[in-house]
């Protein structure tokens, strides 16, 4: 109870502070202000915040819940801490008979299974309440491609190095991380062991196991691997280098940018060092979308469920070369926005030819600006690189909803009809940055489930 104590006193010498500043105004000019009360509060039952399940009473609840408190002259609550964790009170949502509050999200370091109410005159009142924590959950892995030996990082939460139940991660055929080199709630780091197969990943805490969304070494929804998996490539205006070379992540990549490429600080336009098209169709009376070089996309991946998917592929942007202005522009495009010829095609009335509508800010039939989405991680700290490593860049396709400039598009994909065709354009984006001369190497471009 030494670290509450501290926390109490600490509390209680800024809500002082707090009183003096407030008494600056008048009582009379807001006249439903909300005032702490005086006395002691007392706590009957905690229930359920929701009116279908308002009748039923909880003595646990996991980090996270929200939790009504009932009783008598709640007002007079000045601080609330389960455990040793402070919890955020919103006096909007606290009356003399009821207070909602959010069980805090930490995990505590101390567990006493209480509640400590703490008045503005430091008393403090106590509530048997154990808080819960869930078994942990899986964001993201920060390479899905990791070669053994490197370190990489999977982000989540809930992430508990037990001493007695140590935390587990297992990759697909039963490899187990031995190596870490860092935990924390919302993090794990380690180098990554030999692993050949594909599937997802399995992370254990005292609290329970959590298999991943995202696949190791992924497949699934494969796009463009450029090693002949999909056996797609280029297929537009340009004809964008396939290499390789002692960074190869999988073999062949697709690179923008050859280090001597400028790009300028408002992103200017320079698509024959920085874009990758792939318009569907071919030069046949009807166009042919349904196989071979040409094959529509949503013929190579099912989109059906396009809200649900993300788009995913692997970077690396070297430190020689940082990143440092325009955007990222990705957009995928339906048989009415882009084709390679424009001749027609079985079954669809509207057949555009090849343009750069997407990114010149042109528009067909009258749809103005259409939705893509804008990958731009150097406006954070002004450059971005990925420390001469592969990094796994992850966009859900809800958030294709961007015009060029970064303002909301009129025209989203609203249908799997809208992902015939895709095209990457470094450009514009309606930040400025710094001039610089950046490298883009992308591979294993996909379209998968994000849950």
């Amino acid at each position: 109870m030494k670290l509450l104590h501290k926390f109490i006193r600490f509390g209680f010498f800024c809500c002082m502070a707090l009183s003096a500043g407030f008494g600056m105004t008048s009582c009379e000019d807001e006249p439903d202000k909300y005032e702490v009360a005086d006395g002691v509060p007392t706590v009957r039952y905690i229930r359920s915040p929701y009116a279908a399940s308002a009748d039923s009473l909880i003595t646990a609840a996991t980090t996270g819940t929200t939790i009504c408190l009932v009783g008598e002259n709640l007002r007079s609550i000045y601080e609330l801490y389960f455990n040793d964790q402070q919890a955020v009170l919103n006096n909007s949502y606290m009356t003399d008979n009821t207070v909602l509050v959010d069980v805090p999200r930490t995990i505590p370091a101390e567990v006493s299974n209480k509640i400590y109410m703490v008045t503005r005159s430091g008393q403090t009142v106590e509530y048997d309440f154990s808080v819960t924590v869930p078994a942990p959950t899986l964001t993201a892995m920060s390479c899905e491609y990791a070669p053994a030996g490197t370190e990489v990082s999977i982000t989540g939460n809930y992430f508990v190095d037990d001493p007695n139940v140590p935390l587990e991660v297992v990759f697909p055929g039963d490899v187990t991380v031995t190596e870490f080199t860092d935990i924390s709630q919302t993090s794990i780091s380690f180098i990554m062991p030999e692993c050949t197969e594909e599937g997802t990943v399995d992370v254990t805490t005292i609290y329970g196991t959590t298999t991943s969304a995202f696949h190791y070494l992924d497949t699934r929804g494969m796009l463009f691997d450029f090693d002949g998996v999909t056996g797609l490539g280029n297929h537009g205006w340009h004809n964008r280098e396939i290499l390789s070379d002692e960074t190869s992540i999988t073999g062949n990549f697709v690179q923008l940018g050859d280090g001597n490429a400028v790009m300028s600080a408002d992103g200017g336009w320079d698509d024959s060092n920085f874009a990758f098209e792939y318009w569907c169709g071919s030069w046949d009376t009807p166009q042919n979308i349904t196989s071979g070089d040409g094959i529509a996309l949503f013929n190579v991946v099912d989109f059906t469920d396009y809200e649900d998917m993300a788009l995913k592929f692997e970077l690396y942007i070297p430190s020689s070369n940082p990143w440092s202005a325009g955007a990222m522009q990705i957009g995928f495009e339906g048989v009415d926005m882009v084709t390679l010829s424009g001749n027609p095609i079985d079954g669809y009335t509207n057949v555009a030819g090849a343009n750069a509508y997407m990114f010149n800010g042109e528009g067909t039939n009258g749809e103005g600006d259409f939705g893509r989405a804008l990958y731009r991680p150097w406006t954070t700290s002004g450059s971005y690189d990925t420390g001469d490593q592969w990094v796994t860049v992850t966009i859900p396709l809800t958030d294709f909803t961007y015009n060029r400039t970064g303002g909301s598009a009129t025209a989203v994909p609203n249908s799997p009809d809208d992902f015939a065709s895709l095209t990457i354009f470094v450009v514009g984006g309606g930040v400025n940055g710094t001039e610089c001369y950046p490298i883009f190497k992308i591979d294993n471009i996909r379209a998968v489930p994000n849950r």
